[in-house]
């Protein structure tokens, strides 16, 4: 959401930032409906003192024993009743209209975001490691079929495209990645550990943007409730309708949860293996943050996030998002690309972005300035995944495949695994 006062200062602004993203200029629009609702407001104002007014008067005229006043007074202040319901329905209708213009209109990109159409104006920022010398490597799916640790048919019988069934060891070793990270996360960067609900309300989601714009992309439940597509979602939420003492921020937070998207714009991409699936787990990273702060904190989230893949030794690269690539609340975005040997490319595996006060403004977030002074103002909220576990699975079982087949264990993973080096078939 947007503040319809910083509009109308700089509209051009707001124009200007919106095209950077392909979209034609909105605020015509905006300005003429808010120009209207105003003026029914104004017209609702005079009414009512209008209403009161001539209420008193008519005390007056009867006092006087003017009934002819009196009879015209009554008369003005029956048509001002009449006529209250129609002009506050229609001020009620023209603000929804209003609201609902701006509830889909996204975020505005950071000065220093790239410009560019799609993927192709994504800019690369570093990177880590070569991608390993492997003489013909086999993809996840048949590194995990050929374990007999990975069965899609299973899951196809149970649910439907896009699950799978893991078994043993490999059902381990995503457990043992989800567990990595988030004790990653909460021992050496701070984030405090939540388990939080993956079933949320209108609101939440609205909060965070999904809603409106992107219903289709959800799965719903019968009783009205929404299956979270990630814990960013329950986690920055918790700043809802609050006003967070500066000494408070930043509020890092982290869980690992189960995440659920209906992949209704992917119909065709992806559809061999665990790269996008209706249900997946992901290690969520939030951060709630001073104004001032976010920038820093943006940084620091990446590094956090990068931190994940470099302990486990797998190569990646970290892109800045162009505004045509760029998700619908983010301000600035960096995705981590881990290298797959199995496709010869590199895939998203974490999506880190600063999203300014654009979900705060959504969620009524705020905070007091230091030292108590002034008014109130509005939160920023930050989100990255650190990372999606299924394809850390993915990208271990491809980096770390033997000719045979076997899996060699990550080093940071052994612990989790009682002590496993090398996943065998039906390990």
């Amino acid at each position: 959401m947007f503040d319809l006062r910083a509009i109308r200062d700089d509209a051009e602004a707001f124009d200007k930032g919106w095209a950077r993203r392909g979209l034609e200029a909105k605020t015509p629009a905006i300005l003429a409906l808010d120009a209207e609702r105003r003026q029914v407001q104004t017209r609702v104002q005079q009414a009512l003192a209008r209403r009161n007014e001539a209420s008193k008067e008519i005390g007056k005229a009867k006092a006087a024993k003017d009934e002819a006043s009196a009879q015209a007074l009554m008369a003005e202040v029956a048509a001002l009743k009449a006529e209250l319901p129609t002009l506050e329905e229609t001020e009620k209708t023209l603000g929804e209209r209003l609201d609902g213009l701006l509830a889909g209109l996204p975020n505005l990109p950071a000065a220093d975001v790239p410009d560019g159409p799609d993927e192709t104006g994504n800019v690369e920022i570093r990177r880590f490691g070569e991608p390993p010398a492997i003489e013909n490597p086999k993809d996840h799916v048949a590194l995990g079929e050929g374990l007999g640790l990975m069965d899609f048919g299973a899951a196809a019988a149970l649910s439907g495209a896009r699950f799978t069934v893991l078994r043993a060891g490999l059902a381990r070793l995503e457990r043992a990645l989800g567990q990595f990270m988030l004790d990653l996360h909460t021992t050496e960067f701070g984030y405090r550990e939540m388990s939080v609900p993956v079933m949320v309300r209108d609101t939440a989601l609205f909060g965070t943007g999904q809603l409106p714009k992107f219903e289709e992309d959800l799965f719903r439940t019968t009783d009205g409730r929404w299956l979270i597509p990630t814990a960013e979602v329950s986690l920055t939420n918790l700043a809802a309708d609050r006003i967070i003492d500066s000494e408070e921020l930043p509020l890092r937070m982290t869980a690992l949860t189960p995440c659920f998207r209906a992949e209704a714009g992917a119909a065709g991409r992806d559809t061999r293996g665990m790269i996008r699936q209706h249900q997946f787990w992901k290690v969520e990273l939030v951060s709630i943050t001073a104004p001032d702060r976010s920038e820093a904190e943006h940084e620091r989230m990446t590094a956090a996030a990068e931190t994940v893949l470099t302990r486990l030794n797998l190569p990646f690269r970290t892109m800045m998002l162009c505004t045509g690539d760029m998700g619908f609340g983010a301000r600035k975005t960096y995705d981590i690309e881990v290298w797959l040997p199995g496709q010869q490319t590199y895939r998203e595996i974490s999506s880190c972005s600063n999203c300014g006060d654009f979900q705060a403004r959504r969620m009524k977030a705020r905070t007091r300035p230091r030292g108590g002074e002034g008014s109130p103002e509005f939160v920023h909220t930050l989100n990255g995944s650190g990372l999606a576990v299924g394809r850390a699975l993915v990208a271990v079982l491809e980096n770390y495949q033997l000719p045979n087949g076997d899996i060699v264990i990550p080093e940071k993973l052994r612990s989790y695994m009682g002590g496993l080096e090398v996943l065998k078939a039906d390990g």
